[in-house]
């Protein structure tokens, strides 16, 4: 497999040398999903191309056949050593760097000859590369961060993409053979929102050739340790990726070890010793004799020391342990138990999509009801809708209604202005059927100022929902300053809900607030916040978000069916 290998490396490469000239995005993520392709692929790339069958496989079209074609047939890739010839040896190196992306290394080598990682990081320091492809001082801060994060071989990442990368890797490792039994561990199978690390559990019978495979893998930029068993590397993308091959009668110890939290094994610790036993990554062992008592799953080892299964996303040493000794623990909410969406854009807005479009994806997920809540007029930025308007998108859903079998909700998303007031007057949101309020600007506002506005909005008899209600980005924007507590008050005072926003760059409410505000009573929305179709799927993200706050079902508004939400919104309404 050594040539597909190759080629998905030089494909990497591609994809990172035509985004630094600008070009086609599509040509770009093309590349990218050629690459991916290959390294999963379980067959050699020339016996497929040998029978004409290049074009059948997952994002190989014409054109990147015949760059495969073009490498088995002569060994290399002319395109890409002229897109080489254009810039420095070290560019790749370059583009390393967390906040620093192939365009942006493009103008710094022509303008002001960055050709190393040392001459980057000494002309942040000097600030001489500020005004560079629109770099300030700021821009500057963050790429000598990224530059410590890659000294130290480690950054922590979105939960999202951390994700992805180890569904690819352990995609390759099955693709390759000698993997039995494969299973996400660590930070990210708790689902925690950032991550320092990806970690994966593997049993086998050619551990070597496992191991052999991660090392191998094109989108592995670094091998910082390897051994018979387990390995470390570095992916392209900067996060570290820890591999372990155990026994099977030790799978279940080590994926309970592996999965932690620290915490949450200290105490398991503590309660084994007080019953005479030793916990560790191989199994459960008697102190006295030695011998294995557990081991095989995690269930022998939580039930070695009179516990039940916890859930993964409980694990954090929050009382998770009470609970269980107690017959406490939450009957967590799940995908499945969702009916519906109650937050997602269209073209009439900043969505990419039709209304009819959202409606049939929807629809097609199998749910009960979905929203159209399109933003409103001060948010001329994602060209929001005027009253005029939203009264003719509103017309518009009603005249589609009776080609679906979904209920499709009428909505928007209300900006919340300076002084508390809504975007709309009341006249027009009692309207809809469901109204969403969000605060998008202002963000400097005092933590005193903030916190009276979210309040004044929450008040207003025709909102229901608080949308991501920190206003935070978590690759880039800080919360906001409020108190959440005076919020969550209001919110529980007026009978309002507050969202987990399951869109990736925000999770907001993060999983502590969210505990809190159900505890209060106060019900939680899980969505979306769709501008693209795709990101429907995003919705894991937030039940995610959701089960780290130990929500149940009935905690959550889109659980309740149609007719129960609607009552809830509209009280009294037919």
């Amino acid at each position: 497999m050594s040539r597909n290998f190759e080629i998905a490396r030089l494909f990497y490469e591609m994809a990172s040398l035509l985004e630094a000239r600008n070009e086609s995005v599509f040509r770009i993520r093309a590349y990218q999903r050629g690459a991916q392709t290959l390294e999963t692929l379980g067959e050699d790339v020339a016996a497929v191309a040998a029978r004409g069958g290049l074009t059948a496989l997952p994002g190989i079209g014409r054109d990147l056949a015949a760059r495969v074609d073009e490498y088995l047939a002569t060994g290399r890739l002319a395109r890409l050593e002229a897109l080489r010839a254009e810039l420095p040896p070290a560019f790749l190196t370059l583009l390393e760097i967390r906040g620093l992306g192939p365009r942006t290394a493009r103008a710094l080598w022509e303008q002001r000859g960055v050709d190393s990682i040392e001459r980057l990081e000494a002309l942040c320091r000097s600030k001489e590369i500020i005004g560079v492809a629109g770099i300030r001082e700021k821009t500057c801060e963050n790429i000598l961060k990224g530059i410590a994060l890659w000294k130290a071989g480690r950054a922590r990442g979105l939960l999202p993409a951390a994700r992805a990368i180890a569904v690819q890797v352990g995609e390759a490792l099955r693709a390759h053979g000698g993997v039995e039994r494969l299973e996400i561990a660590g930070s990210l199978r708790r689902m925690r929102e950032t991550v320092k690390d990806v970690d994966l559990l593997v049993t086998s019978t050619e551990p070597a050739r496992v191991i052999r495979t991660l090392t191998s893998l094109p989108s592995v930029v670094e091998v910082i340790a390897q051994g018979p068993t387990k390995a470390s590397v570095r992916h392209q993308d900067g996060l570290s990726i820890d591999l372990r091959v155990v026994e099977p009668e030790s799978f279940g110890a080590a994926l309970q070890y592996f999965t932690g939290s620290k915490d949450h094994n200290v105490r398991l610790r503590e309660i084994a010793s007080r019953r005479g036993l030793r916990i560790s990554e191989y199994g459960v062992f008697d102190e006295r004799t030695g011998a294995r008592v557990a081991g095989a799953t995690e269930e022998e080892v939580y039930a070695t020391v009179g516990l039940p299964w916890i859930p993964p996303e409980l694990r954090e040493n929050q009382g998770e342990i009470e609970a269980a000794r107690e017959g406490r623990l939450p009957a967590l909410v799940a995908v499945g138990d969702l009916r519906g969406d109650l937050h997602a854009h269209t073209e009439w807005s900043d969505g990419h999509h039709s209304l009819e479009r959202l409606i049939a994806a929807a629809e097609a997920r199998g749910y009960e009801y979905v929203i159209v809540s399109d933003h409103s007029r001060s948010l001329t930025i994602a060209g929001g809708l005027g009253v005029d308007e939203l009264r003719t998108q509103v017309a518009a859903i009603r005249d589609l209604q009776p080609r679906f079998r979904i209920r499709i909700l009428a909505g928007t998303e209300c900006d919340i202005l300076a002084d508390g007031t809504l975007d709309f007057p009341d006249e027009v949101l009692q309207e809809l059927d469901v109204v969403l309020a969000a605060v998008h600007s202002r963000f400097k506002q005092s933590r005193e100022e903030m916190t009276a506005r979210i309040v004044r909005a929450l008040a207003n008899p025709w909102m229901n929902v608080l949308a991501h209600p920190t206003g935070r980005l978590l690759s880039s924007r800080a919360p906001y300053d409020v108190d959440l507590e005076a919020v969550f008050e209001a919110a529980a005072r007026h009978g309002k809900a507050v969202e987990i926003n399951a869109s990736p760059d925000r999770l907001d409410l993060g999983d502590t607030h969210a505990r809190r505000a159900a505890a209060l009573g106060i019900p939680i929305a899980i969505s979306t916040d769709t501008h693209y179709l795709r990101e429907l799927e995003h919705v894991e993200l937030g039940v995610a978000v959701a089960r780290r706050a130990w929500l149940e079902p009935a905690q959550v508004l889109n659980a309740r069916p149609l007719d129960a939400l609607l009552a809830w919104a509209r009280p009294g309404r037919a």
